[in-house]
């Protein structure tokens, strides 16, 4: 990528699209194209075709997804299916037709089988059952790695894929019943000592084992594989090491200043065991995550009071 290359950024808004914004524009690109889903929706193919046949952008971020937590993954199945499958297959097969030179395709670590072996390697793709709750957003992102894998084989295309881990940080989603594990801690603790509250209450065990990464170290990690990779295969994005859900919550808390207790409600769902990344394919290539998660916590939570 030059410096006036025409890039694109499909979910310029979300967490994970406006962290590779601001690492694009602190890098000196200067001809960045960012729609909203009001001026531009990705979900309708005659749209997203007018759109790359106007704007012919040569690099692609997609980053465009429909996202949520347990809750909303479990409830809203066929929405998280259609909408992530109809965003992809859009922006991909627009990215071919209108041979954009390179597009980076977002995934994520839920793709991998509930009893994979730990740390999830890319090797275990396929090789069993999903976890129920979130199988249709697996399913969606799997479709796209293997779209990214189809159009290189068939057309040549440039297209390489990203499975990052659990993310976090700047304009993460704070919704009481949408909003991935970490936010959502970081919400009720907030709430919690507002409301001057005995106790927060913490849907399972405490006891399943999550890694976290800092969303704008996701953006560099994009940045340096949009310059640096051109391989086939999908790679992890991750630290490479993991906090039990219970650890989590303590951090938080302390970060938070909240001294009630915490209790744990064993009857909701725990989720996946674990979900660790393997990330040496990544590492092997010169990559690192910078954020310390109480750094990074320090910073979300900022963000979570400058607009609350």
């Amino acid at each position: 990528m030059n410096k006036d290359s025409k890039i694109y950024i499909a979910g310029h808004r979300g967490m994970v699209g406006s962290a590779i914004l601001r690492k694009l524009t602190a890098a000196g690109f200067q001809n960045i194209i960012c729609k909203t889903s009001a001026e531009l929706d990705l979900r309708n193919q005659s749209d997203v075709m007018q759109f790359f046949e106007k704007e012919k952008p040569a690099y692609v971020f997609l980053a465009a997804a429909k996202v949520g937590g347990i809750i909303a993954n479990n409830t809203y199945r066929a929405d998280f299916l259609y909408e992530n499958l109809a965003i992809q297959n859009n922006i991909i097969h627009a990215a071919h037709i209108h041979q954009v030179t390179k597009l980076l395709f977002l995934g994520s670590s839920c793709i991998y089988p509930k009893l994979a072996p730990q740390p999830l390697k890319e090797e275990s793709l396929l090789t069993g059952l999903l976890e129920h709750t979130n199988e249709p957003y697996a399913i969606a992102k799997i479709a796209g790695i293997k779209m990214c894998e189809a159009y290189r084989s068939q057309y040549g295309c440039n297209f390489i894929a990203v499975m990052p881990t659990n993310l976090y940080g700047y304009n993460d989603n704070y919704h009481p019943q949408n909003s991935h594990v970490l936010p959502a801690l970081i919400r009720k603790f907030h709430e919690a000592k507002l409301n001057g509250a005995s106790h927060v209450e913490i849907w399972g065990t405490g006891t399943p084992l999550r890694e976290f990464l800092f969303a704008d170290d996701l953006a560099d990690a994009c940045y340096f594989l949009m310059q640096n990779y051109d391989g086939a295969d999908f790679l992890n994005v991750g630290v490479g090491h993991d906090i039990s859900i219970k650890d989590l919550a303590l951090l938080i808390k302390q970060i938070i200043g909240f001294d009630g207790e915490i209790k744990f409600d064993t009857s909701k769902p725990d989720g996946t065991p674990r979900k660790l990344m393997d990330v040496s394919k990544l590492s092997a290539l010169g990559w690192k995550y910078q954020t310390e998660l109480a750094e990074g916590i320090q910073l979300a939570y900022a963000d979570f009071l400058s607009k609350n």
